[in-house]
This record gives structure tokens, C-alpha cells and sequence, in this order.
């Protein structure tokens, strides 16, 4: 047995860019940041916040709802899971990315300020 799953809480970093590639297909892409807060430890030391960036990739009525509704600022829940992506770069290198492909998500408030 084995699992595959991603929850993530936290604020879209640009407005989702939104393709086309066949006829009945759509896909919706950015980028969600999620933040350790940074606390002062026992001996005083300051530990600064952590902020780490995901790649998401949205599908069909997904992509669509992020196409008419998500914007840079938007809070989101997201529920999905990780891929990751092999290629050849134009000097043979490999290059990999991983990315959030998800599955469901819900608004969690305003755009942040």
C-alpha cells in the first residue's frame, strides 16, 4: 500500500496561467506560498519566518474555476498529489520539477492585503 497526498494552506503568488492544449482540455498553473512563522528561541535568538513555493496544475472544472476566480493573493486549501517531471534541457541537461497536481480545493478567505 501506498499514498500519495498533499494538503496545502496558503496564498497564490500570481494569477494562474491558463492553456489549451486540445479541444476539450484545460490546465491552470501557478504558484502557492506557504509560510513557517518565525519564532525567538528559549536562548533569544530570532528564527525568521520560512516561506517555501509550490507549483500547482490544475484539470478540466478545476482549471476552470481558478481561470474565473483565483488571483495573486488568494488564500486556498488544496488537496492533490506530487508529480514530478523529467526533461532535457537545449544543453542535454536533465531538469526536474515537482509539482502539486490537484484533486480539490476550497476559497479560504479574501485576497491578503
Amino acid at each position: 500500500m501506498s499514498v500519495n497526498k498533499v494538503i496545502l494552506i496558503g496564498n497564490v503568488g500570481k494569477d494562474p496561467d491558463v492553456r489549451y492544449p486540445g479541444t476539450e482540455q484545460v490546465v491552470a498553473t501557478f504558484s502557492l506560498a506557504t509560510t513557517e512563522r518565525g519564532y525567538t528561541t528559549a536562548s533569544g535568538t530570532q528564527v525568521p519566518d520560512k516561506t517555501e513555493w509550490h507549483n500547482i496544475v490544475m484539470w478540466g472544472r478545476n482549471a476552470q474555476v481558478a481561470e474565473k476566480y483565483v488571483r495573486k493573493g488568494s488564500q486556498l486549501y488544496i488537496e492533490g498529489k506530487l508529480r514530478t517531471r523529467v526533461w532535457e534541457d537545449r544543453n542535454q541537461i536533465k531538469r526536474y520539477v515537482t509539482e502539486i497536481y490537484v484533486d480539490t480545493f476550497e476559497f479560504l478567505g479574501g485576497k491578503k492585503e
